[in-house]
């Protein structure tokens, strides 16, 4: 074994010998007298292939904060809190934001963290909003949360590591901009195997060595002094890796081609939709918390965007009274100015009550695949932007049992055979079924379906069963490439791009 060592294997070896079968690489380059690090690394990992040597690598995370300035003043919802209770315990959204100095913006963050950690309710009351603090929030006026202690350390100490703090605290803070940074650094160290010892023991000679022949080493006979390395044909070769499209982009492409399979057309509009469109075409009322600021993104240019159409006055009676259909609608005073407030869509389900408005005579069959956005803090399931997949059939005599036959059709030309479905409840649909497809040993929800509701498509002059079912893109990559982040695929991360399958 030592004869197929080159000089810089067998020199690392040596220096591992005299560190006593340990070292890391910064060690065994200036035990061994190298001349570059690179140079160990490459050896090491020769070694390494051969079984002579392991290489443990310890990872350490650590935090600090972004920016100094993190640290000068109070999250936005403690400042939100302390107006509360100068306020009384309770006060109007309204009052929060124009009170309490956070502004618009920053009334919206503070808003989502209140609920999150419990210190108020958001109650409807008399067509407004309400802040009420909770015994949670009386307590939070006390004393500071851990995520709240931990910039106050970060600001003197500067740096801590994962071992040094409460890891949950850094987890929140990271899911929120510009608090706080990480950083990951590595500990590597090499050890000596026992047959790394055993090559030792049978002694190791640096000598001059010949890797590659070369017309001057043969025309001198150099060669027949030198020792020449033999090839060693089933050593390790890096992996080549092939272009190939991004995993999203190559999902997308194959779910468009199942649904032009199925004789569906593609339909696209804007992301900026107002609210008639986005909400109140669908039958969802004005004073729905789904409208509410913690999670809707409202535009401020162009704030508004006037509607118009038959439908518009159609679609008020419906919410008012329920038209002329069987519903009595939700009882209260529609408001024109409120449903051209301008929004970034929620939901792809915009496009296809759009595209029935515009197409009201059946037979039609649509369907998108585009981003939505909604105001929700980044973690491992949750996106603030994601691509959402919505497919729907507007036909003579459209039943539930159609609906089933159909998604087992899309499912399985996704490659998901086995697919059941069961009762649920969606605001559009009525009624409504939960799909669930099998995937490695259990059922995972893949995403919801029904007939939408009369009420849906009534102002629109749609008189034939509409059948729609969607779920998110980002799902749908999670399993098939056997991940359980959402956010990995949005990384870019060159190394497990690489490592993707072709296929």
């Amino acid at each position: 074994m030592a004869y197929e060592l080159s000089r810089f294997e067998k020199m690392t070896l040596l220096a591992l010998d005299e560190l006593e079968g340990k070292g890391t690489p910064e060690e065994i380059t200036e035990v061994g007298d190298f001349e570059q690090q690179a140079q160990v690394m490459n050896a090491v990992s020769w070694l390494n292939s051969k079984g002579l040597v392991e290489v443990h690598d310890e990872e350490t995370r650590y935090f600090s904060l972004m920016k100094k300035s993190a640290a000068s003043g109070d999250l936005p919802e403690r400042t939100a809190l302390k107006y509360l209770k100068k306020a009384g315990r309770k006060c109007t959204v309204e009052e929060m934001q124009e009170e309490s100095g956070l502004g618009k913006k920053l009334s919206g963050i503070a808003l989502g963290w209140l609920k999150k950690k419990k210190w108020a309710n958001i109650v409807k009351q008399g067509g407004e909003t309400w802040l009420e603090i909770t015994n949670k929030g009386k307590k939070a006026l006390r004393e500071k949360g851990k995520d709240e202690e931990l910039i106050t350390r970060l600001q003197k100490e500067g740096q801590l590591s994962e071992n040094e703090i409460d890891i949950y605290a850094a987890k929140k803070l990271l899911s929120r901009k510009e608090i706080l940074k990480e950083k990951v650094e590595v500990t590597r160290t090499i050890e000596l195997t026992d047959q790394g010892f055993e090559v030792l023991d049978s002694g190791i000679e640096i000598k001059p060595e010949i890797t590659q022949l070369t017309p001057e080493i043969i025309r001198t006979g150099a060669w027949e002094e030198a020792h020449i390395r033999p090839y060693d044909v089933k050593a390790f070769a890096p992996t080549e890796y092939g272009g190939k499209k991004h995993p999203l982009h190559r999902e997308l492409e194959e779910i468009r081609r199942v649904f032009l399979e199925m004789g569906f057309t593609e339909i696209k509009y804007d992301f900026i939709q107002p609210t008639f469109w986005n909400m109140d075409a669908l039958f969802i009322p004005q004073d729905h918390p789904a409208r509410d600021l913690q999670d809707t993104h409202y535009l401020r240019r162009p704030k508004k965007t006037e509607v118009k159409g038959k439908q518009v006055e159609k679609v008020k009676a419906m919410h008012e009274n329920g038209g002329n259909t069987r519903s009595r609608g939700w009882g209260y005073d529609w408001s024109y100015d409120e449903a051209c407030s301008n929004v970034l869509r929620t939901h792809t389900t915009v496009t296809t009550i759009r595209a029935l408005s515009e197409n009201p005579e059946p037979p039609q069959k649509f369907f998108a695949v585009d981003r939505n956005f909604r105001s929700e803090a980044t973690d491992a399931t949750h996106l603030s932007e994601f691509i959402q997949i919505e497919g729907v059939v507007m036909e003579e005599n459209a039943n539930l049992n159609m609906l089933i036959g159909l998604l087992k059709e899309f499912y399985s030309k996704m490659g998901f055979d086995d697919v059941k479905v069961r009762p649920s409840y969606f605001p559009f649909t009525e009624p409504s079924v939960e799909v669930f497809a099998m995937y490695g040993d259990d059922y995972l929800e893949m995403g919801g379906a029904g007939i939408f509701r009369e009420e849906v498509t009534a102002p629109h002059g749609i008189d034939a069963p509409v059948l729609a079912w969607g779920l998110g893109l980002e799902r749908l990559v999670m399993l098939r490439l056997g991940i359980d982040d959402i956010r990995v695929p949005y990384k870019n991360d060159l190394s497990l791009l690489k490592e993707y399958s072709l296929l």
